[in-house]
């Protein structure tokens, strides 16, 4: 199986969009509409890569990267804000988030980002013969 990529956004059209450009890249995909769900995925599915949407109601962006990150410390995160929220983007950068993008995104910008950002390998898959 593929290196593992969590989605979370609360708006539909955007988790099926870049679940379906991903899985076509051949990515192990993962959506989640708020911060339980993304963390209950971390916590049961260990994906490398974590795409955040920081405007998500309930438990709001900055505290799902905290948590996100007291689980895994190594998860790489790429945030996705609604506008240009300079003070979140930089807490986010401090708390360990490797990049961000503007909504509305390049999705050929986004999958650059991934391909980059994604660990090579996952750990417990060992090496593909």
């Amino acid at each position: 199986m593929g290196q593992k990529l969590l989605i979370v956004d609360d708006q539909y059209g955007i988790r099926i969009l870049l679940n379906e450009v991903f899985q076509k890249e051949g990515y192990q995909t993962f959506q989640a509409a708020n911060g339980y769900q993304a963390l209950d995925i971390v916590e049961k599915h260990s994906p490398d890569l974590v795409l955040l949407d920081m405007k998500i109601p309930g438990m709001d962006g900055i505290e799902i990267l905290k948590r996100l990150k007291a689980i895994n410390s190594d998860i790489q995160v790429i945030i996705m804000t609604a506008y240009g929220e300079l003070d979140m983007i930089q807490e986010s950068k401090d708390l360990g988030a490797i990049t961000h993008f503007a909504k509305p995104f390049d999705i050929d910008e986004i999958r650059e980002a991934v391909r980059k950002n994604m660990p090579k390998q996952s750990v417990e898959q060992g090496p593909s013969n």
